[in-house]
């Protein structure tokens, strides 16, 4: 007599991630076979790709910094510590 202690669908599903995993290795081996017959390609790629990522940060760090200028000129100004055309009303409560 066999006991089981799981259902079917846990043993398709333990099937489907070795399925997984296998495709994963597999393909990882081909890519690495890749670069082991085509080394020059893939350094030419990974320095593109490193080229315009740096590129981009260096583009977005330069814009961090004039936004924060900008709002640093902003907060600096004596000048703007009033608003114009701005009226406070007040609501007085005259209780009887």
């Amino acid at each position: 007599m066999v006991f089981r202690f799981y259902s079917n669908t846990i043993s398709k599903a333990s099937r489907s991630f070795a399925a997984g995993i296998f495709i994963i290795g597999m393909v990882l081996i081909g890519f690495g076979f890749m670069i082991y017959l085509l080394p020059k390609f893939f350094a030419t790629l990974a320095s593109i790709v490193f080229w315009i990522l740096g590129i981009g940060c260096g583009v977005t760090a330069v814009k961090i910094f004039l936004a924060l200028r900008k709002v640093e000129q902003l907060n600096s100004d004596p000048s703007q510590d009033y608003r114009e055309n701005v009226q406070i009303h007040i609501e007085e409560r005259h209780e009887q």
